[in-house]
């Protein structure tokens, strides 16, 4: 079991950036694949980025490559989501996610994740 808090969230303007963090209770955080998903008003859930265990290999979703930047620190138990160059159409609700992947590679299959965090707005003004 591992509960997942998100922060970071909030309103900026477009072209600017924040950082996103999630927090993950427990001691076996690094042994979680970790990914960041959003959904938009009206939209599906979508995987924005991915991390494996050990934090070597990431995968991205199309719309923000080159902008998006994930990363975890396993002695901290927390991912990150750096957002920089921000569009209007990133406008969702972020969620963190914990896959119980039993091979260090990431998961970019929404299926597949097994804990969730509750989520946290980000707004981007044009």
């Amino acid at each position: 079991q591992v509960q997942l808090v998100e922060s970071g969230g909030g309103l900026v303007q477009a072209g600017g950036s924040l950082r996103l963090s999630c927090a993950a209770s427990g001691r076996t955080f690094r042994s979680f694949a970790m990914g960041w998903f959003r959904q938009a008003p009206g939209k599906e859930r979508e995987l924005v980025a991915a991390i494996n265990r050990s934090g070597g290999n990431t995968y991205y979703a199309d719309s923000v490559k080159g902008r998006f930047t994930i990363s975890r620190d396993n002695a901290k138990n927390t991912v990150y989501l750096q957002m920089n160059s921000l569009k209007p159409e990133d406008t969702a609700v972020y969620y963190c996610a914990a896959s119980r992947n039993p091979y260090d590679t990431v998961v970019p299959a929404q299926s597949r994740y097994d804990y969730w965090g509750q989520g946290t707005q980000v707004t981007v003004s044009s």
